[in-house]
């Protein structure tokens, strides 16, 4: 089994470095700087418990790879990339490769299955943090991660086994779940933060918009009917296998939206993250108004609109407002035009 670690970011950096360092064969995709520095000098993970480093082939394009039937395509990329990365693995002549989706939300294995048969999800708890070339940060101690793991939309099979067993080799917490779907429902709903994190200062600032996310996000799920584990910061197993540490010399940033703005990336999760609230809302007949405007949030941050850590309260009010009377034009226009009409 080899893998191919799509993303070699926070997340697909931290597996790159684990499992090579379990014997596994890897092989990365990655660009820019990052590409770099694995060519010049490999990839180290810092961690609580020491540094790890790495050495792999790396490239920046799947052709240039020669796609084995036994390899394993972890896709690390953000979901704002994926449908690129899935284009360029079926250019590439992916085909009959399981492709294991690494992000948080839930819309890429969808996206996945649209052009592959053997479509599996994993839900990552890995705070990991990537602002370096060439280094990556993970938070969690005695284990950097917890995944679970499962086909998409339902079921496992042996793939799903044989993977898990190498996550545990290379010293991560692996479990395998007929219903991964349900774990990332969970896990959705703590990544809804990531875009307050990114947009205040003060925690104190945010919680109140978290809790309104999260109620809203709640009502969606109940209407339209989905199932989801609790896999936030009460999951005993947290406790038992990672909690938080610390790494000498480094602050932790935040979360991986934060991360995307400070490196310059031109793009952001959050309308994977809470679009995927607002998209169900709408589905569903459930207002979303929080969630809705937390998108156009993350817009603005994106397009230097709005500085990260540096948005209100006052700014979020008058987001909300806009939008309201936005709605409110667009159903009224086309009720008036009705009556004129008549």
């Amino acid at each position: 089994m080899r893998f191919i670690i799509f993303g070699v970011g926070a997340i697909g950096g931290s597996l790159a470095v684990r499992l090579t360092g379990a014997g596994h064969e890897v092989i990365g995709i990655a660009r820019g700087r990052q590409l770099d520095a694995i060519h010049e000098g490999g990839l180290t993970l810092r961690t609580p418990m020491g540094d790890s480093h790495a050495r792999f082939a790396c490239t920046d394009d799947p052709s240039k790879i020669g796609l084995r039937p036994d390899d394993v395509i972890l896709l690390c990329v953000k979901s704002q990339n994926a449908q690129d990365a899935l284009e360029r693995l079926a250019s590439a002549g992916a085909g009959g490769q399981p492709v294991f989706c690494l992000q948080n939300g839930v819309a890429n294995e969808r996206m996945a299955l649209r052009h592959f048969d053997h479509v599996h999800g994993v839900s990552v708890m890995l705070p990991s943090e990537y602002l370096k070339p060439g280094e990556i940060y993970a938070f969690g101690t005695p284990h950097t991660a917890i995944l679970d793991v499962g086909r998409a939309p339902s079921g496992h099979d042996g793939v799903d086994d044989a993977v898990a067993e190498c996550f545990k080799q290379a010293g991560l917490v692996a479990y395998v779940r007929d219903d991964v779907m349900a774990y990332k429902y969970g896990k959705l709903l703590l990544n809804l933060r990531n875009i307050l994190v990114a947009a205040f200062e003060e925690e104190s600032d945010q919680t109140p918009w978290l809790e309104r996310a999260n109620e809203e996000a709640v009502a969606a799920y109940r209407a339209a009917g989905i199932v989801w584990h609790d896999v936030g910061w009460d999951d005993p197993r947290r406790e038992v296998h990672m909690s938080m540490g610390t790494i000498p010399g480094v602050a932790r940033t935040g979360s991986s939206s934060l991360q995307s703005l400070l490196r310059g990336a031109g793009s952001i999760e959050t309308d994977y993250l809470n679009g995927e609230i607002a998209l169900l809302g709408r589905l569903h007949g459930v207002p979303v108004p929080v969630n809705a405007v937390l998108c156009r949030i993350g817009r603005k941050l994106v397009a230097g609109l709005l500085e990260p850590g540096k948005v209100t309260n006052a700014d979020l009010q008058a987001e909300l407002a806009s939008a309201e009377r936005a709605r409110s034009g667009a159903i009224a226009s086309p009720m008036q035009a009705i009556a004129h009409e008549l």
